[in-house]
């Protein structure tokens, strides 16, 4: 895609996701989400984001399967575009926290999500690494389910079938998706380290740091949330037996 283009496709995407901001405003909001529907509209809009980067991601690679061989140069208009979508998504959302939420509430998030509009911003600017931002995407596979958790958390469905199933797809995905895809990408920036510009190496190996340092204290929180949390629940209520 050239220039005007990427900026056409990044501007419809903060607008799409606006919309489908406001479209959640309009459903009914479950009683125990009523207390902070800002957060609840927010999650859901991220969920969307979720389903179409992750699937579409997936999809990009078994449409143009030489892109897998190539995460540089090779990169089809259906990727460019993926990745261009995506970032107008985190634009939006970058937006939304900073008018709707305290800085020392969500400042992980921002800094997440600066990160990702530069190294995003790079790949869809200058046409390389579409590939490499690509997989990246994947890790919104786990998300759909990363999501989905919170809004059966807030609808106060977190003793139910459903959530349980979901924690155990959760952080299955979470360590196929999110912790062995940024794990591969950080070999191959090594691997590749002579076909890379330094500014590009630096600031590619700077925000894999970051995103894996955030995901591992995200990963610790899951599992002390859904798994040590009630096995320790167990264990009060066999001691209360006894």
């Amino acid at each position: 895609m050239e220039l005007n283009s990427v900026i056409f496709t990044t501007g419809a995407s903060v607008g799409f996701f606006k919309l489908v901001n406001y479209g959640f405003g309009k459903l009914p909001v479950p009683e125990t989400a009523q207390r902070n529907t800002w957060k609840w509209r927010n999650i859901l809009t991220s969920f969307v984001h979720s389903i179409i980067t992750g699937v579409l991601s997936v999809l990009c690679f078994f449409i143009h399967p030489k892109m897998a061989e190539d995460l540089i140069e090779t990169h089809s208009v259906l990727s460019h575009a993926l990745v261009a979508v995506s970032i107008g998504y985190f634009i939006y959302d970058f937006l939304d926290m900073v008018l709707n939420q305290k800085i020392g509430q969500s400042w992980e998030l921002l800094f997440h999500h600066a990160v990702v509009i530069t190294c995003f911003g790079i790949s869809v600017l200058s046409c390389q690494y579409v590939g490499f931002a690509v997989v990246a995407l994947l890790v919104e596979i786990n998300s759909i389910f990363l999501h989905l958790r919170q809004v059966l958390r807030m609808a106060n469905l977190a003793k139910t079938t459903l959530y349980r199933i979901n924690s155990m797809i959760n952080l299955g995905t979470y360590v196929v998706f999110r912790i062995n895809t940024l794990a591969w990408m950080t070999r191959w920036l090594v691997l590749n380290r002579e076909r890379i510009p330094l500014i590009s190496y630096t600031i590619g190996s700077v925000g894999l740091a970051i995103m894996t340092a955030i995901n591992i204290v995200l990963f610790y929180r899951l599992m002390r949330s859904d798994f040590m949390k009630s096995s320790r629940e167990k264990e009060v209520k066999k001691d209360k037996e006894m």
